[in-house]
C-alpha cells in the first residue's frame, strides 16, 4: 500500500484538569474524570470511519484507568508515550524526564505488551533548554518524536513545519510537527486545540490538501476534552482559560468532516517507511 496521500490524526490522552504551568498542579476527585467516557467517544467515532489513529497516553492516566490502553490498543490504534505526569519538560531534570519516559513505557508494556516507539512532550516542551531529550529517545529505541511545534510562543515559528530526521552522538529520529497554516504574516494553529475549533474548516481543509500536495502527513492532534464542550474547567485567568480549552465548542463535526473527506495512518505506520534522510 502506497501511504502517499495519508495523514495523521492524534490524540493526547489527557483529562480536562491537565494543565500546564500551574501553581499547585490539581487532581479532583474522580468522580469527575471524564477522560474514559471521551475516549470511547473518540474511538466509536474512529470506527465510523474506518480511520486509525495515534494515541499519546499520559502513563498516570493509563496507570489510574488500566483498561484504557488495551481497549485502544485492540481498536487497532497505536500507543505512544505522552510522558508520566504532565509536567513541562523544561521544569523537569534529564533524570526526571527519563525516570518518567521509563516509568510510561513500563506502565504500558504491562498493560498492552507493546512498546511504544513514538513520544510528545507536555505542551510542546521539548526545546533548547531540553538537549538531552533526544539522544535519550534514540538511547531508549523510540523511533520519533511530535513535541515541536512551529508556532510562536509554544515552540519555534523558524522550524519546519514537516517531518525531518534529527541526529544525536546515539542515532537518529524522526521529528514530526502537527500541522499549521502558514501565511505571509505568521503561522496559524490550525492542526489542534483551540484553533482547530476557531478557525474556518475549510481554512483546516485547504491547509491539509497543501500539505498532501508537497507530500507531507497533516498531523492533526486532539485532546478528548475537546469533543466534551460541557466537561469541567479549572479557574484560570482568562488568557490561561482560553489557551488551555479555547471556546466551549465541539469538535466532533468538523474532526468527523475530515475523517470522511481525507485518509489517515498512525504515525508509527507512517514513520517506518520512510527513509532516513540521508
Amino acid at each position: 500500500m502506497s501511504l502517499s496521500g495519508y495523514s495523521a490524526l492524534t490524540v493526547d490522552v489527557e483529562d480536562w484538569y491537565h494543565v500546564c504551568g500551574i501553581d499547585q498542579p490539581v487532581v479532583p476527585d474522580r468522580c469527575t474524570w471524564r477522560v474514559a467516557h471521551n475516549i470511547k467517544g473518540i474511538l466509536t467515532l474512529l470506527e465510523q470511519h474506518q480511520c486509525k489513529a495515534t494515541f499519546f497516553m499520559l502513563g498516570s492516566v493509563a496507570e489510574a484507568m488500566p483498561e484504557l490502553a488495551p481497549m485502544i490498543v485492540e481498536k487497532g490504534h497505536e500507543i505512544a508515550s505522552h510522558g508520566y505526569s504532565h509536567t513541562l519538560l523544561t521544569d523537569m531534570t534529564k533524570q526526571q524526564f527519563l525516570d518518567e519516559l521509563l516509568r510510561t513505557e513500563q506502565v504500558l508494556i504491562d498493560q498492552t505488551g507493546i512498546r511504544p516507539v513514538g513520544y510528545r512532550a507536555p505542551q510542546w516542551s521539548v526545546s533548547d533548554k531540553t538537549p538531552w531529550v533526544d539522544p535519550l529517545l534514540v538511547e531508549h529505541r523510540y523511533l520519533y518524536d511530535s513535541s515541536r511545534n512551529p508556532l510562536p510562543f509554544v515552540g519555534d515559528p523558524s522550524a519546519p513545519r514537516y517531518p525531518y530526521r534529527i541526529d544525536t552522538l546515539s542515532g537518529s529520529l524522526w521529528e514530526v510537527p502537527p500541522l499549521v497554516t502558514k501565511t505571509s504574516l505568521v503561522s496559524l494553529p490550525t492542526g489542534g486545540g483551540w484553533g482547530f475549533r476557531l478557525f474556518p474548516l475549510g481554512l483546516i481543509a485547504a491547509t491539509i490538501k497543501a500539505y498532501l500536495r508537497d507530500e507531507a502527513p497533516a498531523v492533526l492532534y486532539l485532546h478528548p476534552r475537546e469533543i466534551d464542550p460541557e466537561g469541567p474547567r479549572l479557574q484560570l485567568p482568562v488568557l490561561k482559560r482560553f489557551l488551555a480549552y479555547g471556546t466551549r465548542t465541539d469538535a466532533t463535526v468538523r474532526l468527523s468532516e475530515l475523517l470522511q473527506r481525507f485518509r489517515f495512518l498512525t504515525l508509527q505506520e507512517m514513520v517506518t517507511t520512510w527513509q532516513p534522510a540521508s
